[in-house]
């Protein structure tokens, strides 16, 4: 059992202990109908179990636990209602929980009179029930720490990422002065004691055992030289291609924005830079969304033509053809890998509002 699982409990046993106590204390009536309405308090406060693997699921039981119960004359706080509108606008579900509160004010009268029937009563009650202030005080608390996580996860990546970057090129310095310093002299050597050789039997005589050590010795060091400045090339790592896209696409439908992934064409293997290039396309675009675009929707497309791969995305957010553009870190690296590919990229605006990115990519299979 996870110690967030225990968590998410204890606050669920927590409210609805809290609200039953509190529906106890103020003797609703009618006296028939408390059973069912005690069960309605305590079942929403339940609920809130549920947050983390169905926050909307949860917005949705809750509200509709705290109508019953007012219909049935509990004048009790919607105080679960309120767990889950902040639960589930930290988990990025911002327009489905303004529905759902507007939704709830809205009604939360209707029930209210079920039980009062009397309208100034009724709005009394349900203004007690579920006020605004207590709303958008969770809303804005859920929304800032969403805010808070996501900052902290966008710095997190970028240490990693800097990290990662400077011990590749500090790899990349160590290959070239290995390069630079030893590859000729050893080359040197290595051409000098095995031309001494030839020339040596070519006349018939004896090669000393010495001049064989430093032929085979050169022969060694030349490929154990060889050996390590591919290790310190590439390290090894797995890396990320356009198989891992569709993880992007969730991560980004996740945080709020709803993502489409389509894929055109016949997928096919395509070369290891092209793969790798096009999957870092994909994340910047993707980054850049989330970051900066202030976007609903988002797309990616991706196409598999015999020599080319088009990867295009694309986003409805606030960028329009009149706004300056300014290229950043990100914007620029994926042109200089485009580029080295001989490819072309475009990245501006799109005419009916939104930014687009379109990359060409030439595959040249062996």
């Amino acid at each position: 059992m996870s110690r967030a699982w225990i968590g998410d409990a204890a606050i669920a046993v927590g409210v609805a202990a809290v609200l039953l106590v509190t529906a106890l204390t103020r003797q609703p009536s009618p006296a028939d109908l408390r059973p069912l309405g005690y069960s309605l308090l305590v079942a929403g406060g339940l609920a809130l179990a549920a947050r983390r693997r169905a926050p909307v699921a949860v917005l949705v039981a809750t509200g509709a636990c705290a109508l019953g119960s007012q219909a049935l004359g509990f004048d009790v706080p919607a105080v679960a209602f309120l767990f889950a509108v902040y639960f589930a606008m930290r988990a990025g579900h911002r327009w489905m929980t303004l529905a759902a509160a507007l939704l709830l004010l809205a009604t939360l009268p209707f029930a209210a009179m079920l039980s009062l029937h009397d309208t100034a009563a009724a709005l009394a009650r349900s203004r007690d029930a579920l006020e605004i202030a207590w709303l958008i005080a969770a809303a804005a608390a859920g929304e800032a720490l969403r805010q808070a996580e996501r900052r902290a996860d966008e710095a997190e990546r970028t240490r990693e990422e800097t990290a990662r970057r400077r011990a590749d090129e500090e790899r990349l310095h160590i290959a070239r002065e290995l390069h630079d310093s030893l590859t000729h002299q050893i080359s040197v050597i290595k051409v000098q004691s095995e031309a001494a050789v030839h020339v040596a039997r070519k006349r018939g005589e004896d090669v000393p055992e010495a001049l064989l050590a430093i032929r085979d010795a050169g022969r060694e060091a030349a490929r154990e030289l060889r050996a390590t400045l591919e290790a310190l090339r590439d390290d090894g790592a797995p890396r990320p291609g356009l198989a891992q896209v569709a993880e992007l696409v969730e991560r980004v439908r996740l945080s709020g924005i709803e993502t489409t992934l389509t894929i055109a064409g016949t997928r096919t293997d395509v070369p290891a830079a092209v793969d790798r290039t096009g999957y870092r396309i994909v994340q910047e675009s993707l980054t850049n969304v989330t970051r900066h675009a202030n976007a609903a929707t988002a797309s990616v497309r991706i196409d598999y033509g015999p020599d080319t791969l088009v990867v295009d995305v694309a986003d409805d957010g606030r960028a329009t053809p009149a706004d300056a553009p300014r290229p950043g870190v990100g914007l620029l690296g994926m042109r200089e890998r485009v580029t080295a590919l001989g490819g072309h990229l475009r990245a501006a605006p799109r005419a009916g509002g939104g930014f687009a990115v379109h990359a060409e990519l030439p595959v040249v299979r062996s």
